[in-house]
């Protein structure tokens, strides 16, 4: 039996978690988030040190606290509030050549903060129309476009980006990491990002449109993924997107668990699609029943649910040998490779995309809890 939304380890309880840990990032006003807050021992118990910085993570931290009361944006962002985060990553973006960032800081201003950039987004329309391009952020040039004030550009964004998802999305629904799929050993492989950001895509722009291939482009990438979730919840790593079976399970990442699975499927039930409640509530549930191995997840006194559980293995093995397998012979597995490089091993960092996802999932999340 599962643990409804809203009891233990609650969605509430991992809202309050999430806000400590951006407040723990120390974000300064114009500045970028870090790119992680790594977990590590001290003299008085473990706590977490921010290393790196991230304009995509930025931006996703905007739009998590944007669904926040303004109070509790500028108590987690030192004065700072929400909108004014999320206008800053178009400064922040427009100095970067990632169409990631630019597509993530369009959505966050756009969404948050009211605003956009024309020359960043004409940026990022050219950055659709090249030879390749990274399905995920193929799929938040959707989002960013549907986001911003109507204009030709944002209209091109949403219209060109979702073509070009529909002309590489297999019969199975499943997509490769680069569209259209890179000729190498991994060309075949998409990660779960890469199947359930399109979904996100797609839905937004069936939603705004009417578009009834969207939406049922939409439907059956999420089915595959609903009828692929491991027996304990879990959302596994990556797929063959020829077939649209597993190609490696670990690592079980959190974020897909608390975060993205819910804030896509449950947006995809609310615009009139299939309701993968029960789905998300499994995966939800992973984060504190996740049998892989013994530690807690949930940091509470940190701020932080920490990355994933993942094999003993040397470096991404399983991977390698699960995708040179099914490019070899599509379904194909590698035996024995949870007897050779079990899970268990916990990554003691967390993102601070990670907590922003968590944050714009929590209200979908509350909705219909039976708490």
């Amino acid at each position: 039996m599962t643990t409804p939304f809203g009891q233990h380890e609650s969605v509430d309880d991992l809202v309050a978690l999430a806000l400590i840990g951006l407040a723990a990032c120390d974000y300064t006003e114009g500045r970028e988030m870090p790119f992680t807050l790594r977990g590590v021992p001290g003299p008085q118990g473990p706590t977490v040190r921010p290393e790196g910085h991230s304009v995509r993570y930025t931006a996703i931290a905007a739009l998590g606290l944007g669904r926040q009361p303004e109070h509790v944006q500028r108590e987690v962002l030192g004065g700072a509030s929400a909108a004014a985060m999320a206008q800053s990553c178009l400064t922040l973006a427009t100095a970067s050549t990632d169409a990631g960032a630019h597509a993530l800081a369009l959505w966050a201003a756009a969404e948050v903060a009211g605003t956009t950039d024309d020359a960043l987004a004409a940026r990022l329309l050219d950055a659709v129309r090249r030879p390749s391009l990274p399905t995920v952020d193929c799929a938040w040039a959707v989002v960013a476009g549907l986001a911003m004030p109507d204009s030709d550009t944002a209209r091109n964004l949403a219209k060109e980006g979702v073509a070009r998802l529909m002309a590489h999305q297999s019969p199975t629904g499943m997509f490769p990491h680069l569209t259209p799929a890179s000729e190498g050993m991994r060309g075949h492989v998409g990660s779960f990002a890469d199947q359930i950001y399109p979904v996100h895509a797609f839905v937004r722009f069936a939603a705004a449109t009417g578009d009834s291939a969207a939406m049922a482009a939409a439907e059956t990438t999420a089915r595959r993924l609903v009828d692929l979730q491991g027996p304990a919840g879990q959302w596994w790593w990556h797929y063959d997107a020829r077939t649209g079976d597993v190609v490696e399970r670990y690592p079980t990442y959190s974020v897909h668990q608390h975060g993205m699975a819910p804030m896509v499927l449950l947006e995809l039930a609310a615009a009139g699609g299939t309701n993968h409640r029960e789905a998300v509530q499994r995966g939800f549930d992973w984060v504190r029943t996740h049998p892989e191995c013994m530690e807690p997840l949930v940091a509470p006194g940190l701020g932080v649910i920490w990355r994933k559980v993942g094999r003993r293995e040397p470096f991404k093995a399983a991977r390698a040998a699960g995708a040179v397998a099914t490019r070899v012979r599509p379904g194909l597995h590698v035996p024995f490779v949870d007897q050779i490089w079990p899970a268990g091993r916990v990554d003691y960092e967390c993102r601070p995309y990670e907590l922003g996802w968590l944050l714009y999932a929590s209200n979908a999340m509350r909705e219909g809890s039976t708490a």
